[in-house]
């Protein structure tokens, strides 16, 4: 945010460059700007809220920087600012809860989407607890659902993430923009055996303080980390980019750790790990101030891994952790479909190909609070669609649909577990479509989903029964979503031949081994419009015009 409490230089120009560079221009200006404009309301809104921000010794707030910048912005609530501001929001709503001003649905699922004379006019849901299946009008629909990082099976994300509200959404006429940029974030606890269903992002605010290193020899990679001396590490970050060290944006981070690990040069079991070392920052500052910054994170970690990082180096390696592609929208957060807004990670629109640290949380507050709430309302006031019953026909319809695809489900009676097949598919798009992508592994990639997709509906089993709390049901179709977008992301990687942020095609690099954008041929938002079963989806081009930024070399050196 740019408040410049640092007196640092930071400036609304200054975070509005920087995300629009972070995203390696892959991003659209306006919205960008705007972005920035409204951080300046995000943290007095959440002051207020009551999240407990740290702050300096006479009271202040204070900062500290994160990937991708050189001035300190970032507000934090010590190791878990994200969940701090989602504590401040979610007691704000309970109070216009028992204000009586809005009404909560809880343990409900969007199944489908119901759109009636071209405007979006409700949702279809399922009870969780009951299995009941119903609908709700409403004169807009607004999706905040999130990412779709859970396709990969092994993610940063909670369990229960999932494409289903903005997939189905896309299947009524919402395009989806960009599925390919998706972001794999460099500080993560690395995989430890194929038990794991999901894995532990360890937040980019330890950059600030930690040095991220290898050894230098392939031989000294399993000695124990004290044991080698300062000229015997690589401390690789720092080396590349001198000049944002180890506070490089995270793609570039992510695929220096791979590139070291490639060569041969990882640590820790299947050498897929690089050392965060703490060593010297406590040597200078004492090990009670490393505590009071980074506490929490530091007691995770040994939670975790046994492994006291206070003592010991901590081991990272990338993992997938968000998703810049979503649900197209325009400037006022609408999509293809009039009436149906989108905000927050669930959309395309603010961080381009790469996401800097910290703006997920700025977006969601942003869109929520400062741009949704004056945008929906001139649909509002320009549409003439009455709110419909849910006794419409077209509702009626979308919930016959939603029952039949339960029934279908739940009628699969194979030998295969649900998770099996996700964890297939997603170790088959984190090895064809993750931190590198090429023609060859995408076409393979294209190849294979159709007929996983196929084998799922063949030899899944989904155990229950509707009309009870089941989350074997649940899953089955939030995997069968995936097993459906999952060809749509591969397609849109494929199509981009270009490399840029997050999306890195191995034909298209710098002899250094830096993404090479192709500005004639791809500076634009790709909308995928979905046509139906078995048919391929259209492409539409919305081409990205810079006026105040002149697009250049992405360069962190």
């Amino acid at each position: 945010m740019t408040e410049n409490y640092q007196n640092d230089g930071d400036s609304i120009y200054r975070l509005f460059y920087d995300t629009i560079k972070g995203g390696d221009f892959r991003a659209r200006e306006a919205n960008v700007y705007r972005l920035a404009q409204v951080s300046l309301n995000i943290i007095d809104q959440c002051a207020a809220q009551g999240v407990p921000f740290a702050r300096e010794y006479g009271g202040l707030l204070a900062n500290r920087s994160f990937g991708g910048a050189q001035v300190s912005r970032t507000f934090y609530a010590r190791g878990q600012t994200g969940q701090q501001l989602l504590l401040g929001a979610y007691q704000a709503l309970c109070r216009q809860i028992g204000l009586g001003t809005v009404q909560m649905f809880p343990r409900t699922e969007m199944l489908d989407l119901a759109v009636i004379n071209g405007h979006a006019k409700g949702i279809v849901v399922r009870d969780l607890v009951t299995g009941q299946i119903s609908a709700h009008a409403g004169d807009a629909v607004v999706l905040a659902t999130g990412g779709y990082g859970n396709v990969f099976f092994l993610s940063t994300n909670a369990k229960g993430c999932n494409v289903t509200a903005t997939w189905r959404a896309c299947k009524r006429g919402a395009f989806f923009a960009n599925p390919c940029y998706t972001q794999i974030h460099p500080t993560c606890i690395p995989v430890s055996g194929e038990h794991q269903s999901k894995l532990t992002l360890m937040s980019e605010s330890l950059r600030n303080d930690g040095r991220v290193w290898v050894p230098k020899r392939q031989e000294d990679c399993r000695k124990p980390p004290i044991s080698i001396p300062a000229a015997g590490r690589d401390y690789f970050l720092e080396r590349k980019y001198p000049s944002f060290g180890n506070l490089a944006p995270r793609d570039i981070s992510s695929r220096a750790a791979k590139e070291v690990c490639d060569h041969g040069r990882g640590v820790g079991p299947g050498g897929l790990g690089v050392y965060l070392d703490f060593g010297e920052v406590i040597e200078r500052l004492g090990q009670d101030v490393i505590r009071e910054r980074y506490g929490n994170l530091f007691d995770m970690y040994e939670k975790i891994t046994g492994e006291n990082a206070y003592q010991v180096p901590m081991r990272i390696y990338p993992a997938v952790h968000y998703t810049m592609g979503g649900t197209w929208v325009d400037y006022d957060l609408m999509s293809t479909v009039p009436g149906l807004f989108i905000i927050g990670e669930a959309n395309f629109s603010d961080h381009g190909a790469n996401r800097l640290g910290a703006s997920a949380l700025m977006q969601g507050l942003a869109d929520g609070y400062f741009v949704l709430p004056y945008t929906i309302g001139n649909y509002l006031a320009s549409t003439k669609q009455p709110k419909p019953s849910v006794g419409h026909p077209e509702f009626k319809q979308v919930e016959a649909e939603v029952r039949t695809l339960t029934n279908k489900l739940l009628s699969i009676k194979g030998k295969r577990t649900v998770t099996s097949l996700h964890r297939e598919l997603g170790k088959l798009l984190w090895e064809k479509c993750g931190m590198a992508r090429n023609e060859r592994g995408l076409k393979e990639a294209l190849a294979r989903i159709p007929e996983l997709r196929e084998e799922f509906w063949k030899t899944a089993t989904v155990t229950g029964e509707n009309g009870e709390l089941n989350q074997a049901l649940e899953h089955a179709g939030r995997v069968a979503d995936f097993m459906e977008f999952a060809e749509l992301l591969c397609l849109d990687a494929l199509h981009r031949r270009e490399s840029c942020g997050g999306h890195f095609r191995e034909e298209f690099q710098t002899p250094d081994g830096e993404a090479q954008r192709d500005d004639q041929h791809f500076a634009y938002v790709a909308a995928w419009e979905y046509r139906g079963p078995g048919q391929a989806p259209i492409v539409h081009k919305e081409p990205l015009v810079y006026e105040e930024v002149h697009m250049s070399t992405r360069s962190y050196k």
